[in-house]
């Protein structure tokens, strides 16, 4: 088992072993006690200009030996994909319960 402390700004790369960014936050399904995505953040500089993803955490695979995550996925596929920017998490925090 691992803390979410413990994952928080471990590395994701491809299968080409090309980085693809950081897992930021994980989202976890409370009813069910698991958890359902992991917020990357890839293609920003020093954490500015970040693009987020939600990557269904089934997607991952965990590489102990490298403290990394496995995504596969084609680097070119990511840039185009339709992320979101911190503001959104910031707005989903606040909701109201």
């Amino acid at each position: 088992m691992l803390s979410s402390s413990t994952i928080t700004g471990d590395e994701v790369c491809n299968m080409q072993d090309e980085k693809l960014g950081k897992i930021q936050d994980i989202m976890l399904d409370i009813t069910e006690g698991k958890i359902r995505y992991a917020v990357l953040a890839s293609g920003g500089f020093l954490g500015m200009g970040d693009r987020l993803f939600a990557v269904p955490w089934k997607s991952l695979m965990h590489d102990a030996e490298n403290k990394c995550f496995m995504l596969d996925i084609d680097v070119e596929h990511l840039k185009n994909a339709p992320g979101f920017g911190r503001h959104s998490i910031i707005i989903a925090r606040q909701q109201p319960r």
